[in-house]
């Protein structure tokens, strides 16, 4: 669940108040992770956490050199990848990669890290007959955008991560319960403070900059919470990453790069009078999951990210969660951010990563919950087992500072504060239905597969 909800609205003379949050820059902390092949390291999605759990922005320089070291490593490392229609990555083979590399203290290898250039997961084959679970979907030859980030050589799309699907696997049970979340939220004394300082505030100044500090001040930061995974996994970061990207574009602190989805604040029109405190978060959802009805194969399909809002009340104790009714403007960003989610994924690849890491969730409780590893006969112990892969630490985001922004519109100052990520992979893995199709795919997935796959991961 993505959340956006401005603070507080307070209409005193001509000041119209949602407060706006958002991160300071700082100096990132790019240590790559030796045992991924120079593809690993603290930054995500173009944020920086520091050593003392401070969410930023990388610095450009930095950007620059992330880039160079991972186009250097790609170069390096003889493999590109290629296109591939229905890709199929073997389970059995990538979990003994992992073990060899651990044996001979070596980087395991890009196709390996990039579960074979994989976009996404589109059927899952449980093989007893050579002992594998084998994940299929498009794949694409693999290149490196200008902020770091490895993409599709054709979509600018990220492929999957084997880290981010080893945390799946590890955390999915501890899952079942509450989910897998991130939320970036203010504290009730922030909160107190805010309102304190806001009945004292009659007007906006003709320079609102001391208003803007005042209001950052009595703030504060704002705690980051994750759950359902690791907070020094990267998974969690690409969760963090995703928030705060999506933060800064509904306040306007950034760009989205499309015309049909501008902030929220430049939605609120010319005179307009908010009344209540909107929230915004994107939920997944999926088709219902295909499988045959021996439950050998099985087919993700369908899955959208929605926008949804609702109104929140700041009070005594902190927000009130759904106390008031959504507003016009507030359904109609959420309406621009869910036609084109899709486009925007392309644009920012935090949030592809983020559909990404969603659907190894899914994938990681249709294992777990089928006991598909023990049907067919799989190990994945090299995997799940964290004393043989020792996946890299990364700083924990504990702590967002607040920045209040705004825009004018007419004779008022409009400002707006956002934050929150939840889903719950295990009911969109209970949700499947028999389909006459999928075993056919399985039987001619599995005939194509190679006498000896050793020398790779997958095949197509």
């Amino acid at each position: 669940m993505f959340a956006m909800h401005p603070l507080t609205t307070l209409w005193r003379g001509r000041l119209l108040v949602p407060v706006a949050v958002a991160m300071a820059m700082l100096n990132p902390r790019c240590a790559l992770a030796q045992g991924f092949g120079g593809f690993g390291g603290q930054a995500v999605g173009g944020i920086s956490v520091d050593a003392a759990g401070i969410v930023g922005n990388l610095e450009p320089g930095a950007l620059e050199s992330l880039a160079a070291d991972r186009t250097k490593a790609l170069a390096d490392s003889k493999w590109s990848g290629k296109a591939g229609d229905a890709r199929k990555v073997s389970l059995r083979a990538v979990a003994a990669a992992v073990q060899e590399s651990v044996t001979k203290s070596v980087a395991l290898p890009p196709d390996v890290v990039f579960l074979g250039g994989l976009q996404r997961v589109e059927h899952v084959f449980v093989d007893p007959d050579h002992h594998d679970i084998v994940l299929s979907g498009p794949a694409e030859p693999l290149a490196v955008d200008a902020t770091g980030t490895v993409v599709g050589a054709t979509s600018r799309r990220p492929p999957l991560h084997l880290e981010d699907l080893v945390v799946a696997l590890r955390a999915i049970d501890a899952a079942r319960a509450g989910g897998m979340t991130c939320s970036i939220d203010p504290t009730p004394e922030g909160i107190a403070k805010l309102q304190n300082m806001l009945r004292r505030q009659t007007t906006m100044a003709a320079d609102p900059k001391a208003t803007f500090a005042a209001m950052e001040e009595a703030l504060g930061p704002q705690r980051v919470t994750v759950a359902g995974v690791p907070a020094d996994s990267r998974f969690a970061r690409v969760l963090v990453a995703a928030d705060y990207r999506m933060k800064r574009i509904g306040m306007g602190l950034e760009a989205s790069g499309l015309k049909e989805l501008p902030s929220y604040l430049a939605m609120v029109p010319a005179g307009g009078k908010a009344t209540s405190l909107p929230r915004f978060w994107l939920e997944a959802a999926y088709d219902p999951i295909a499988r045959d009805a021996d439950e050998l194969a099985w087919r993700l399909s369908g899955r959208r990210m929605t926008c949804l809002t609702e109104s929140d009340v700041a009070g005594a104790n902190g927000m009130k969660r759904a106390a008031a009714p959504a507003d016009a403007v507030a359904r109609k960003w959420c309406d621009a951010m869910t036609a084109n989610y899709e486009t925007l994924a392309a644009k920012q690849p935090i949030f592809a990563e983020l559909t990404n890491c969603i659907d190894l969730a899914v994938v990681a409780a249709l294992i777990h919950g089928r006991q598909l590893d023990k049907r067919a006969g799989c190990d994945l112990a090299a995997l799940v087992d964290p004393t043989t892969l020792p996946l890299p630490k990364y700083d924990v985001p504990t702590t967002v500072p607040t920045v209040a922004t705004g825009v004018k519109k007419g004779s008022n100052w409009v400002l707006s504060a956002s934050g929150g990520v939840k889903f719950q992979p295990w009911q969109f893995a209970a949700n499947t239905a028999v389909a006459a199709d999928v075993a056919a795919i399985r039987t001619q997935s599995l005939a194509a597969r190679p006498a000896d796959i050793a020398a790779g991961c997958f095949w197509d």
